[in-house]
């Protein structure tokens, strides 16, 4: 390649990076204002969500036990809710019994009862029962209190423990962070069973153990009669939770009485009871579970790598492959963003790299598509100047249809050429604008009619067209629209010496007066993009193209204004009346070939009467006397021309 060629495409592919760097560059301010935006945090959680319980974790093993105040035992046990204190005091007393080794109740008793059951609770309780308290924060115009509601003095008098079951739910309404407080429900659990927690910050996200009813469950009226109600040692040595599970697993659309959004709830749609959040809290605490949100220089650093990766993606192009390389770059951000939540417990966000890989990639690919767009649209014109518009517009939406660098195809060729045009030329020579004139209005109209009957004009020499059919597209009536070209080719001839001869008249001069001659021939040749590295047009060659020329130019010796080869002819004798004129052998062939031409007005006789002639033409016993001459003449006019030149051939001694 040329150096000048070289350097053309430096400056291309340096433009393109330098646009390539200004894209990352952009993109890595828009994304530093973005994540600022509360909407943009709500977004990273929920693919905290997703990638959280994409596998479907479960509840660790030695977990809570949850006894859950449902339909069942609201209908076993047939009383009024709240139920009186006395009855979770026989509940703690069986649960006791049957070896739990810490009983919470996930329910309020900040206000005092019925002295009795009272007195019968405050008996129950002791130094292994954690009794739920709350803390609300209460926001007014004129300030703001915290009111905080704990189990009844005697209750801990008694050796209860009190732990805050409150908990913190993120904008969107889910609960996904431990609560910040030093006395949790969860956490107190910890500390009655001895379990040495690990010391969470407040605020680190939650581990979710499955939908709704994921830990053992039972009913409150089973767990009044664990003997006869539930499996030996279901109880033994277990830490269990009481509470509200009314609505097995609630709709989110419709609430429900102390449930709650979590992570699972993206994939189920239904609430988790407040005991079960309880449960997935302490479990989260004694296992070290939770998962710490990943420091600011780390979300930055895996953006910057995000971008870059994205950069070294389409650093040199776009296409399809960038398609499939994309689609792996965004599941490993997932992967890897899945696999720090799991082994490191470390959620490193994967909406940042994603958005910014997108952002690059897809900004480039949009660059790239406009620029090829333009390269597409110079293209285009490019072709219109030799193709009609209908195939331009064909080639544009299935370029494989074109095939570039060369390929061996049977087309029809046209050579078009105007009689005495040099002749022409030398009257004008004094007036180029006029005859620079003159052969624009003479090619523009016939290049047009190239082009509408689905032609692709060669090249212009002078006053002469060479086109040909049956390429870049398929056109199977390659040769029929090869002739109908010619056909109306002579036409637009036949118009144009119309106009020639008003303007004339007008200025009082002789007209010039333009005949053409055509011709076509049908054969395999090569065609494709063909020249140098710097300049190249699409054109064909061949043997078949040779004998076209060769046609045209042989056309004037024969009278006519069109001449075809045999293929040709074959190809449109269904369409046209062809008739043949003689067997010729052009400069270059050494095999004579049959040449023919189209008749419009010879009926059947005289159509017989030809070919009877041309044979005897060729066994060569014509006379010039032979009354046929003037018989044909008459019966085909189109061809007198022709008949008068075999006349005079014969009478000047022969072909």
């Amino acid at each position: 390649m040329r150096t000048q060629e070289k350097v053309r495409q430096a400056r291309q592919t340096g433009s393109r990076q330098l646009r390539l760097l200004v894209l990352s560059l952009t993109t890595l301010i828009v994304i530093s204002f973005l994540s600022r935006l509360p909407a943009w945090s709500l977004l990273e959680l929920r693919s905290f969500d997703y990638l959280s319980t994409v596998d479907d974790p479960r509840p660790p093993p030695g977990g809570p036990v949850i006894v859950a105040i449902d339909e069942p035992s609201l209908a076993d046990i047939n009383a009024q809710w709240p139920w009186p204190r006395s009855l979770h005091a026989e509940l703690i007393t069986q649960l006791r019994a049957a070896g739990a080794r810490v009983i919470g109740l996930d329910i309020i008793m900040a206000e005092p009862s019925n002295p009795d059951n009272d007195a019968a609770i405050t008996k129950a309780v002791g130094p292994d029962t954690v009794l739920a308290g709350d803390e609300t924060l209460i926001e007014t115009p004129q300030a703001s209190q915290l009111i905080r509601a704990t189990p009844l003095p005697q209750l801990t008098e008694a050796g209860a423990v009190t732990g805050i079951a409150s908990i913190d739910l993120s904008g969107d309404g889910i609960f996904r962070r431990i609560p910040g407080y030093e006395d949790g429900f969860a956490a107190m659990l910890a500390k009655v069973a001895g379990v040495a927690p690990e010391v969470l910050p407040a605020g680190t996200l939650i581990q979710s153990f499955g939908p709704a009813r994921s830990y053992p469950t039972v009913s409150y009226y089973q767990a009044l009669d664990p003997k006869g109600l539930l499996p030996p040692d279901f109880f033994k040595d277990r830490v269990v939770l009481v509470g509200l599970s009314l609505q097995n697993a609630p709709a989110i659309d419709k609430g429900g009485v102390d449930a709650f959004a979590t992570p699972y709830t993206v994939h189920t749609g239904k609430l988790v009871s407040g005991v079960e959040i309880q449960a997935t809290i302490y479990d989260n605490i004694r296992r070290g579970l939770s998962i710490a949100e990943a420091r600011l220089p780390t979300v930055a650093a895996c953006i910057l790598i995000s971008v870059l990766l994205a950069a070294t993606t389409v650093w040199r192009s776009t296409g399809w492959l960038t398609v499939v390389t994309s689609a792996a770059a965004l599941l490993a951000f997932a992967a890897v963003s899945a696999a720090g939540i799991r082994l490191a417990h470390v959620f490193v966000s994967p909406l940042g790299p994603t958005v910014a890989y997108i952002s690059v990639v897809f900004g480039q690919a949009a660059f790239d598509f406009a620029e090829e767009r333009r390269n597409k649209r110079q293209i285009t014109r490019a072709f219109a100047q030799y193709i009609s518009p209908d195939l331009v517009k064909r080639l544009s939406n299935d370029p494989s249809q074109l095939k570039l660098g060369g390929e061996r195809r049977t087309l029809s060729v046209l050579f078009s050429d105007v009689r005495g045009f040099t002749t022409i030329a030398e009257t004008l020579k004094d007036d180029p604008e006029q005859l620079t004139g003159l052969i624009n209005r003479l090619l523009t109209p016939l290049s047009d009619v190239v082009m509408d009957h689905g032609g692709t004009i060669d090249k212009y020499m002078g006053d002469c067209i060479m086109a040909f059919w049956n390429a870049p597209l398929d056109d199977p009536d390659h040769a029929l629209h090869a002739v109908r070209a010619s056909l109306a080719m002579q036409a637009a001839i036949s118009r144009l010496n119309g106009e020639l001869e008003r303007e004339a008249a007008e200025l009082g001069r002789k007209p010039h007066i333009l005949k053409m001659g055509v011709g076509i021939n049908t054969g395999e040749c090569i065609v494709g993009n063909m020249g140098s590295t710097r300049r190249f047009d699409y054109s064909c060659l061949g043997d078949s193209v040779n004998l076209a020329s060769r046609l045209e130019g042989a056309s004037k010796n024969y009278g006519v204004a069109l001449l075809l080869g045999e293929e040709t002819a074959r190809l449109v004798a269904n369409t046209y009346t062809v008739v043949e004129l003689d067997r010729i052998i052009v400069k270059g062939r050494t095999v004579p070939s049959p040449v023919f031409t189209v008749v419009h007005k010879a009926d059947a006789e005289a159509l017989a009467a030809h070919q009877a002639f041309i044979e005897t033409k060729y066994a060569a016993t014509l006379v010039p006397s032979d009354p046929v001459f003037d018989r044909l003449s008459a019966d085909i006019p189109e061809l007198a021309n022709y008949y008068a030149i075999v006349r005079d051939a014969l009478t000047e001694g022969g072909e």
